[in-house]
């Protein structure tokens, strides 16, 4: 089961290998932080393939070893773990870096918001130091959550926000804003070829679904196919768009290595918007469950709308995604089958 959960992966990342300018990334040194979480590991998987020369730092706080193991062998790629915040000179000297270390569950940076903060400041901090002395191309991977509860729908790199500072998701939400305010100091002061990507939400195989780490497509499939209650938040109303994980990972690649984008904020995601209850029926209808849709109380000022302005990405680094909702959440779906029948950790 778990080959035919590989080449599932593996699928996906030759069609991303096919449609970038790998030679960009040939030989050359990159540090990727947060390289064993969702995102990130799907880059370290990439950029081995791509034949570059891969640091992956993790502390495995939310990342899982089982995302990176079938690396550990390969001759480009290597793991630190360790803290962000203890990031120094030790590590080497990189050509690119690829900073995504963060808590990101909404219900995990709730209950971790003084490491969140921590992490997207003074791991920030340590992650511009080590690009300033590789004098190394740099990306943040910042949120749409820097959007808030969005009056502004879709939303364009323009708009400020509607962030409550001091609310639940504060910790998450100032962290990532104080990144990107950093980022662009350092550009503006230092001359740091920086890339700040507000990445909006994504799925596919990877993504976790256990705990306080479920988010709302992993933890529908995974309740789906167990026949359990699909937990919904709230009436179901709110909508959000989802982005397949091959689409996110190409983007940010792409940003990566076009010279145009130095300096710029980008929106990444689709603009697909659907409303949650709509995705959990979508769902059981694709796996064939039987489980029943529970509501419970829409946590506290959970965003009503979520959807991106792309149009700047669609220019700046011709990219747009590709894998529609359905197809995307039958890859996703069958990944989750398998690693069910295989009883590895979700």
């Amino acid at each position: 089961m778990k080959k035919m959960s590989d080449k599932l992966i593996n699928r996906g990342i030759l069609r991303m290998l096919d449609e970038l300018d790998a030679k960009s990334f040939q030989e050359a040194s990159v540090l990727v932080t947060g390289g064993a979480g969702f995102i990130g590991s799907w880059l370290c998987d990439v950029l081995v393939k791509a034949g570059a020369n891969v640091t992956c730092l993790d502390n495995f706080s939310t990342g899982l070893k089982e995302n990176i193991k079938h690396l550990l062998n390969e001759k480009g790629f290597r793991l630190i773990k360790q803290d962000i915040e203890s990031l120094d000179n030790t590590v080497g000297k990189f050509d690119f870096i690829l900073h995504l270390a963060s808590r990101a569950s909404p219900e995990d940076h709730q209950q971790h918001p003084i490491e969140t903060l921590r992490g997207n400041s003074l791991g920030s901090f340590k992650v511009i130091e080590q690009a300033l002395k590789s004098n190394a191309t740099i990306l943040f991977t910042s949120t749409s959550e820097i959007y808030g509860d969005a009056q502004v729908v879709p939303t364009p790199e323009s708009y400020w926000g509607n962030v409550n500072p001091t609310g639940p998701r504060s910790g998450y939400d100032e962290g990532k804003r104080f990144a990107e305010a950093l980022f662009t100091a350092y550009h503006k002061e230092h001359g740091l070829d920086t890339r700040i990507l507000r990445v909006f939400n994504s799925y596919g195989p990877r993504l976790r679904a256990d705990g306080i780490y479920g988010r709302a497509i992993s933890r529908f499939i995974l309740q789906a196919l167990q026949n359990h209650p699909i937990t919904i938040y709230g009436d179901g109303t709110q909508s959000r768009c989802f982005c397949y994980i091959t689409d996110t990972v190409l983007a940010i690649l792409k940003a990566l290595a076009n010279k145009e984008a130095e300096g710029e904020v980008l929106n990444i995601g689709n603009t697909g918007e659907i409303k949650i209850l709509q995705l959990a029926e979508t769902i059981r209808k694709l796996t064939g469950s039987k489980s029943k849709i529970v509501f419970q109380p829409l946590p506290p000022e959970d965003p009503r709308r979520r959807c991106p302005d792309i149009n700047k990405a669609k220019r700046l680094l011709n990219w747009q995604p590709k894998v529609p909702l359905e197809e995307g959440l039958n890859k996703t779906i069958q990944w989750f089958k398998l690693k069910l029948k295989n009883k590895t950790e979700v």
